[in-house]
Protein backbone atom coordinates (compact mmCIF):
# COMPACT_ATOMS: atom_id res chain seq x y z
CA UNK A 1 0.00 0.00 0.00
CA UNK A 2 2.83 2.39 0.87
CA UNK A 3 4.72 1.58 -2.32
CA UNK A 4 1.64 2.25 -4.45
CA UNK A 5 1.15 5.61 -2.73
CA UNK A 6 4.81 6.52 -3.13
CA UNK A 7 4.85 5.48 -6.79
CA UNK A 8 1.69 7.45 -7.56
CA UNK A 9 3.06 10.55 -5.79
CA UNK A 10 6.29 10.27 -7.77
CA UNK A 11 4.37 9.79 -11.00
CA UNK A 12 2.19 12.81 -10.26
CA UNK A 13 5.24 14.96 -9.52
CA UNK A 14 6.88 13.81 -12.76
CA UNK A 15 3.71 14.57 -14.72
CA UNK A 16 3.49 18.06 -13.17
CA UNK A 17 7.13 18.72 -14.09
CA UNK A 18 6.60 17.55 -17.69
CA UNK A 19 3.43 19.62 -18.16
CA UNK A 20 5.13 22.67 -16.65
CA UNK A 21 8.06 22.23 -19.05
CA UNK A 22 5.71 21.92 -22.04
CA UNK A 23 3.80 25.07 -21.06
CA UNK A 24 7.06 26.96 -20.55
CA UNK A 25 8.38 25.89 -23.96
CA UNK A 26 5.07 26.94 -25.56
CA UNK A 27 5.32 30.37 -23.90
CA UNK A 28 8.90 30.80 -25.12
CA UNK A 29 8.03 29.73 -28.68
CA UNK A 30 5.02 32.05 -28.94
CA UNK A 31 6.60 34.89 -26.88
CA UNK A 32 3.78 34.90 -24.30
CA UNK A 33 5.60 36.31 -21.28
CA UNK A 34 7.68 33.33 -20.16
CA UNK A 35 9.76 35.66 -17.96
CA UNK A 36 8.91 38.38 -15.47
CA UNK A 37 10.69 40.85 -13.21
CA UNK A 38 10.29 41.43 -9.50
CA UNK A 39 11.95 44.13 -7.40
CA UNK A 40 14.16 42.48 -4.79
CA UNK A 41 15.75 44.12 -1.77
CA UNK A 42 18.92 42.48 -0.52
CA UNK A 43 21.09 43.17 2.48
CA UNK A 44 24.45 41.91 3.71
CA UNK A 45 24.80 40.51 7.23
CA UNK A 46 28.39 41.08 8.36
CA UNK A 47 29.43 39.51 11.68
CA UNK A 48 31.48 41.78 13.92
CA UNK A 49 34.26 40.79 16.33
CA UNK A 50 32.03 41.80 19.24
CA UNK A 51 29.51 39.09 18.29
CA UNK A 52 26.98 41.52 16.88
CA UNK A 53 25.86 41.60 13.26
CA UNK A 54 26.02 44.69 11.08
CA UNK A 55 23.44 44.97 8.30
CA UNK A 56 24.32 46.78 5.07
CA UNK A 57 21.26 47.44 2.92
CA UNK A 58 21.64 47.46 -0.86
CA UNK A 59 19.35 49.46 -3.16
CA UNK A 60 16.36 47.54 -4.58
CA UNK A 61 16.95 46.01 -8.00
CA UNK A 62 14.80 44.22 -10.56
CA UNK A 63 15.48 40.49 -10.79
CA UNK A 64 14.36 38.30 -13.69
CA UNK A 65 12.16 35.33 -12.87
CA UNK A 66 10.27 32.68 -14.82
CA UNK A 67 6.48 32.28 -14.91
CA UNK A 68 6.29 28.55 -14.12
CA UNK A 69 5.98 26.20 -11.17
CA UNK A 70 9.56 24.95 -11.27
CA UNK A 71 12.89 26.75 -11.94
CA UNK A 72 13.68 27.00 -15.66
CA UNK A 73 16.65 28.31 -17.66
CA UNK A 74 18.52 29.18 -14.45
CA UNK A 75 15.81 31.53 -13.12
CA UNK A 76 13.75 31.26 -9.95
CA UNK A 77 9.95 30.98 -10.33
CA UNK A 78 8.13 34.31 -9.94
CA UNK A 79 5.73 32.92 -7.31
CA UNK A 80 8.73 32.05 -5.11
CA UNK A 81 10.50 35.36 -5.68
CA UNK A 82 7.38 37.35 -4.74
CA UNK A 83 7.28 35.58 -1.38
CA UNK A 84 11.02 36.05 -0.83
CA UNK A 85 11.54 39.60 -2.11
CA UNK A 86 13.86 40.42 0.80
CA UNK A 87 17.10 38.43 0.61
CA UNK A 88 19.77 38.18 3.30
CA UNK A 89 23.37 37.56 2.25
CA UNK A 90 25.51 36.18 5.10
CA UNK A 91 29.18 37.10 4.92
Amino acid sequence: MILVGLASALGLAGLAYAVDYAVFRYRVATNRQPFGQITVTSYDAVPQKSGKTQFIFNPPEAQTCVNSLFPREGYVPCWYLQRHAEQRIDM
